[in-house]
């Protein structure tokens, strides 16, 4: 080979090294800065229905490896007892007073305006960050014009309007509810599947923006006769696959095994909906928010509560531990150690400005909010400041600071002191031991209805000065 020629391929090969990129490792590769959020909800699952949680029986093996993929919570709260105030309350980060939504809607109340609309949800917030938006299931905080899904921040919905519905007929109080987007459709199917099924083509739909799905399930949710079909009985539905998982016969009779079916039923959707993510490469970029909306209901005069919050006290619609401490897992990798158990108390009302916060977007200066960004909390590796939060529903009224629980039953009624590190069941009232614990959060109770009560009417004089 000749000089010239020599230098020619030296030229060419340097020209070549500098001019093509090299291959961008996957540590170089830049971070979403916005991760997706899948945030999922189950209906009045019990503190003690998960393996994870304790129960040597129920198969969730779906949910105990999310847990162990992630932070597992033992002392998560919802802000309300029941299904309403507690969806309200989740996707506007505000308690139920400042909402003006503080009961369960009636069947006829499903389909009128429910939530106010000058309300702002959790899919408006995500959209102003460039997120596309689904909810996939229970809505159940109003269905009127302006108050459904589509209208309200969400470009996409698949579910029903009201509080629950039957899993195959898809009835609820002698009407038919499923709707996609503003439109009633007749689809067939276990509605927990059909669920899971609309969220897994939504993850598996490519897209450059990411995306939040809201999936609240109806599930567990009790059977009401008032939703069958005549002639059906009021039980427990499932897939035959779930009772099979136990051994069960798919006819039993058996409230308590038809139950586990539904929970065991349950966790295999979601175990479907979390292989989507991996599938589709999506899990480490993706944030996954999972809890119960209320504690499971202890009713007994209808001889369905067979579902289990111990070892907590009593179940939904009051303010004992087992209405409002709920089971709750987050998966966020890269981000919270996995296989974590944290203690640290936090409330619903955190999942609004921690998800706006991880979307890069400012949380709201014109309107309070009532929780915080949670994800420091659960990063630390020690406790953080105490919290105080506040309930109030029907009769019942608490508050919880620390290790202690303020509870009253009835407004005429003392309040009782219970110290949840020593008396997690909340048997022992420590109200006369400890006059001074029991004086500040009595005081930090009154203080906290003063202010909602006065930013209330600050509100009411400015809507009625428009």
């Amino acid at each position: 080979m000749s000089f010239r020629q020599s230098r020619f391929w030296i030229l060419l090969f340097v020209w070549v090294s500098f001019s093509v990129p090299a291959p961008v490792t996957a540590a170089e590769k830049p971070e979403n800065k916005r991760p997706n959020i899948l945030l999922i909800t189950a209906d009045n699952l019990g503190y003690g229905d998960l393996g994870c949680y304790g129960n040597p029986v129920m198969k969730t093996p779906m949910l105990d490896q999310l847990a162990s993929e992630g932070v597992r919570l033992t002392d998560f709260y919802t802000a309300s007892p029941t299904c309403t105030v507690s969806r309200a309350t989740l996707l506007t980060g505000r308690y139920p007073q400042r909402i003006g939504l503080n009961h369960q809607l009636s069947a006829d109340e499903n389909y009128g305006d429910g939530l106010r609309k000058s309300e702002v949800l959790i899919p408006e917030y995500l959209k102003q960050q460039g997120y596309r938006t689904a909810c996939f299931g229970k809505w159940n905080v109003g269905f009127s014009p302006g108050s459904r899904p589509t209208e309200r921040g969400f470009d996409e919905f698949f579910g029903f309007a009201a509080g629950n519905i039957d899993y195959y007929h898809h009835y609820y109080a002698g009407r038919h509810d499923l709707w996609r987007g503003l439109k009633e459709v007749f689809v067939e199917g276990y509605s927990t599947d059909l669920f899971a099924d609309a969220a897994c083509q939504y993850i598996s739909a490519e897209s450059d923006q990411p995306f939040f799905i809201y999936l609240p399930f109806n599930a567990p949710h009790f059977p009401s006769q008032r939703n069958k079909q005549p002639g059906q009985g009021n039980e427990w539905q499932a897939p035959d696959l779930a009772f099979e998982k136990y051994g069960y016969d798919p006819q039993t009779k058996n409230p308590q095994e038809r139950y586990r079916a539904v929970v065991t039923a349950l966790d295999s959707a979601i175990g479907r909906v979390l292989k989507q993510l991996d599938t589709s490469g999506l899990r480490d970029q993706t944030i996954v928010i999972w809890y119960s909306d209320n504690g499971a209901f202890m009713l007994k005069e209808r001889g369905l509560e067979v579902a289990s919050n111990k070892p907590l006290r009593d179940g939904g619609v009051t303010l004992w531990e087992g209405g409002i401490r709920v089971p709750a897992i987050i998966r966020y990798p890269g981000h919270l150690k996995a296989g974590t158990v944290n203690q640290s108390p936090l409330i619903s009302l955190d999942i609004l400005p921690t998800l706006i916060t991880l979307a890069g977007g400012p949380l709201p200066a014109e309107r309070i909010l009532d929780g915080q960004d949670m994800l420091p909390a659960l990063a630390a590796q020690t406790a953080p400041e105490p919290r105080t939060f506040f309930f109030q529903y029907r009769n019942f009224s608490a508050v919880r600071r620390g290790k202690y629980k303020l509870v009253r039953i009835k407004p005429n009624q003392p309040f009782m002191l219970f110290d949840l590190e020593q008396d997690l069941s909340e048997t022992t009232d420590l109200a006369e031991r400890n006059p001074k614990v029991l004086n500040q959060l009595q005081q930090a109770y009154a203080d906290w209805e003063r202010e909602v009560a006065e930013n209330e009417e600050r509100r009411r004089k400015s809507d009625n000065g428009r």
